[in-house]
């Protein structure tokens, strides 16, 4: 007689089996919403919605079937999971936490939240070229409302919006967001005030001059390799938001969005989007879909595009070695310009109304504003109809500015009409985090301006492909973080940063 009893082992692959069927399953789905926001006729949107909501339902079956609990609950006790941050260990722990998750949801939730997460982003960007919130607003109340039921059945012990904000920054609670960014702020608001009273600005005319997108669009690609994104492995595109999607191993998407007449767009948010490409394509791909060939959280991967962006993108060495080419590529616009009056300009510094531009003094508060506004919508303490208004007030009392409209006021972020809910907070992590890595890797690579200075950017992106993108979720964010750079999440750092940054360029005292 023979028994039916699997090894662990035997178990163990099975598993890993099931979560590489699923990661084939997650990636065409990624596939259908990067081909939404890019390239989708206008009349498919509603059928790519009942694509999208089939196919997430279907994964939702199979990620939660009970045969993928049993496999689980065998080997969560066994040997194989007994060092967590083992590969097989890291594999069985993540892998459960998410059973346990998504077990909670109810199928009807999951295909419901799909379907409105496409539709809400088709209409989300018809209402914002037309500044008509009022489009908008049915599809954003029903997100609103599904979300609320989503923190439900996942469960939380302080407020909903734990339950949301742990599905991007795993283990991160509201209440220690609202501590670190208020910390910040003390500190923040300040420095500000100081760049705003010193009377100081740079000529932003030079950057509103004609940059033809297709130079734009080479500059921009040429930037984004240098710092070490893999064309071979990804390519570029234009959307009305930009976002990096990964729908395989070697297959990283960027998107970008291009103004004739003002250059920093396109340009920024290509290293932007470059810096989260590089991530995706420093884990491991052997390990792709499973937990230790994914990215560990939201905050983290803010930190490498915020990284590759802000501290390498906007600094006086990168440009020391790029400028004379931005000349070249943009002859009839920079050719007069010196790279003091461009480096100061790129710099700019002053309450604004458009997040994806703001300066990384600024930055924060935008995320603030979102912050705020989301738990107060979630907990319904705020009507989706007077979200608007809201809006504008948080803006006067954060950055003493007023958006003229909706289009560049409340409507300008693509994240709520996806439904993510939970989101924004993982932006002002990933600036706390990136200055923290940068200034490690400064400490232990040495001089990394002079680097810049030659066009030498692997050390870096080897630093961090060694330090942090080849562990996957091995460790959660805070054990990545400590185990990286000595120290807990702190921002102490980044207002170094900006203060050694902003000093100069201002006068400041």
């Amino acid at each position: 007689m023979t028994s039916t009893v699997q090894s662990p082992t035997s178990t163990y692959e099975r598993l890993i089996s099931h979560a590489r069927e699923l990661a084939l399953l997650r990636s065409t789905e990624s596939l259908l919403e990067w081909d939404d926001r890019t390239k989708l006729p206008p009349a498919g949107g509603p059928y790519r919605a009942e694509q999208v909501s089939y196919l997430a339902g279907f994964i939702h079956r199979h990620q939660t079937a009970p045969q993928v609990g049993e496999w689980l609950a065998e080997l969560a006790d066994g040997p194989l999971a007994a060092d967590s941050h083992s590969d097989t260990g890291a594999v069985i722990r993540n892998l459960k936490r998410d059973y346990d998750k998504k077990t909670k949801l109810p199928q009807a939730l999951v295909e419901e939240l799909a379907k409105i997460r496409t539709l809400g982003q088709q209409v989300w960007a018809e209402a914002r070229k037309a500044n008509d919130f009022a489009r908008f607003l049915p599809l954003l109340e029903r997100t609103i409302e599904l979300k609320r039921q989503e923190a439900a059945a996942l469960g939380y012990d302080d407020v909903p919006y734990d339950a949301l904000l742990d599905e991007y920054e795993p283990g991160e609670k509201t209440a220690n967001v609202r501590r670190v960014l208020a910390e910040l702020r003390e500190q923040l608001v300040p420095l500000v005030q100081a760049i705003v009273e010193s009377g100081q600005r740079p000529n932003l005319e030079i950057l509103k001059r004609s940059f033809p997108v297709a130079a734009q669009d080479t500059f921009g690609r040429r930037a984004a390799e240098l710092i070490g994104f893999d064309f071979t492995a990804g390519r570029l595109d234009t959307t009305d938001h930009p976002f990096c999607t990964t729908n395989g191993p070697r297959d990283v998407r960027l998107t970008t969005r291009y103004f004739e007449r003002f250059l920093p767009s396109a340009l920024f948010s290509t290293l932007h989007e470059a810096g989260h490409g590089i991530y995706e394509q420093g884990l491991p791909a052997e390990n792709f879909g499973l937990p230790t060939g994914e990215a560990v959280s939201l905050g983290i991967h803010e930190s490498q595009s915020r990284m590759w962006e802000n501290l390498v993108g906007r600094s006086r060495a990168f440009w020391e070695h790029l400028y004379p080419e931005a000349q070249r590529s943009f002859s009839e616009s920079l050719a007069d310009v010196p790279l003091d009056d461009f480096y100061f300009a790129i710099n700019d510094a002053r309450p604004s109304l458009i997040r994806v531009e703001a300066d990384e003094a600024t930055y924060n508060l935008h995320i603030m504003v979102r912050f705020e506004l989301e738990q107060a919508l979630l907990e319904d303490d705020l009507r989706v109809a007077d979200l608007p208004a809201a809006w504008r007030a948080k803006y006067r009392e954060y950055l003493g500015i007023e958006p003229p409209d909706d289009a560049d006021g409340v409507l300008q972020d693509v994240h709520w009409s996806a439904g993510l809910i939970g989101y924004f907070p993982t932006y002002s992590l990933g600036n706390l985090y990136a200055s923290q890595l940068f200034e490690q890797a400064q400490q232990v690579l040495g001089d990394l301006p002079a680097m810049f200075r030659r066009g030498e950017f692997q050390p870096l992106r080897d630093w961090l492909r060694q330090h942090l993108h080849q562990h996957g979720r091995r460790y959660s964010p805070p054990e990545l973080i400590e185990r990286i750079t000595g120290q807990p999440l702190s921002h102490d750092a980044l207002m170094r940063h900006l203060r050694n940054k902003f000093t100069p360029l201002y006068g400041l005292a």
